[in-house]
């Protein structure tokens, strides 16, 4: 960690201007729930809880797309993954809960967003578009053309986050849509989520041999991290090879051990998820069997007073 710390610069390693960035997010968040309140219909007080929520997917956009794990990801496959899983699978379904339903009514009340949902909304198009984002981005050649161009690369790094988004709206949708889904269909959405995340994991676990040449090619290597330094800086490349590198693995077993933390943080994150989706099944029919039995006891009571 020393070695890191003294070859990369501060403003590489916590990417300050992301920093910038996010704190605007939460200060319009705050504006929003705060002053500009009164400004939407239906609006309540925001519970402590969401404020929570919304700032802990703050920090997992974070740690997904700068950082000291994002700079440490241009040179171990295994920390890209985890900043991958971290940004697509935790921050969604957090900004979600962190936002309250009325700001997503006052947006759906908008002709051209309601038309465009009615599209975009589609649950499979969710799973689909979500999955196939991530299959694709992780074949050899895509995988090696977006980490050595930064601006493609933000831009489908954005595009995934809005499908991670969509997906998870099904799960957690914030407010009434034509396209509710039931709690048993919901299990259903992420038992096939989880079998279509699959072969992007085992085309990375199972691999013979490395796949991508931003951790074995030099060169390839070397324009990838350039986007990570301040304009002008050298490059490192002591530490990417030799007796200073600071890969604790080789390419190949950096690779499965990458593939296999991915998927592994996948079954523990939709297996929450799904245990929060049994848990509001149960709770409605609990709910739902108390309003049965009272409004039994209401047509039985006239009977026992008479």
């Amino acid at each position: 960690m020393e070695q890191f710390f003294s070859t990369f610069s501060a403003r590489t390693i916590w990417t300050p201007e992301l920093i910038i960035v996010l704190i605007i997010i939460s200060m319009v968040y705050f504006s929003i729930i705060g002053p500009y309140r009164h400004k939407f219909k239906e609006s309540e007080n925001v519970p402590t809880k969401r404020k929570v929520y919304f700032h802990l997917g703050l920090i997992a956009i974070y740690f997904g797309f700068g950082g000291p794990l994002y700079v440490l990801g241009h040179l171990m496959l295994s920390m890209h993954m985890l900043s991958m899983a971290i940004v697509y699978l935790i921050a969604p379904p957090l900004l979600l809960l962190g936002i309250p339903s009325w700001i997503f009514k006052h947006f759906a009340k908008i002709r051209v967003i309601r038309r465009m949902f009615v599209i975009v909304g589609f649950p499979i198009l969710g799973l689909v578009l979500f999955n196939a984002m991530i299959s694709f981005y992780h074949l050899p050649y895509t995988f090696d053309l977006l980490l050595t161009n930064e601006g493609w690369h933000n831009i489908y790094q954005i595009a995934m986050l809005g499908a991670a988004m969509l997906m998870w709206w099904h799960l957690i949708p914030r407010l009434q849509t034509r396209y509710e889904l039931s709690e048993l269909k919901k299990i259903g959405y992420m038992f096939a989520s989880g079998a279509l995340f699959t072969p992007a994991c085992a085309l990375i676990i199972f691999a013979g041999s490395p796949l991508y040449a931003t951790y074995t090619d030099p060169a390839v290597w070397a324009m990838a991290i350039s986007y990570c330094l301040p304009p002008g800086a050298d490059i490192p490349y002591e530490v990417f090879s030799g007796d200073q590198s600071l890969a604790l693995l080789s390419p190949l077993h950096d690779q499965q051990l990458g593939g296999a933390s991915m998927k592994v943080i996948q079954e523990l994150v939709y297996g929450v998820a799904i245990g929060y989706v049994f848990r509001q099944w149960m709770k409605r029919d609990k709910e739902t069997n108390a309003k049965v039995k009272f409004k039994e006891y209401e047509m039985v009571q006239p009977n026992i007073v008479k």
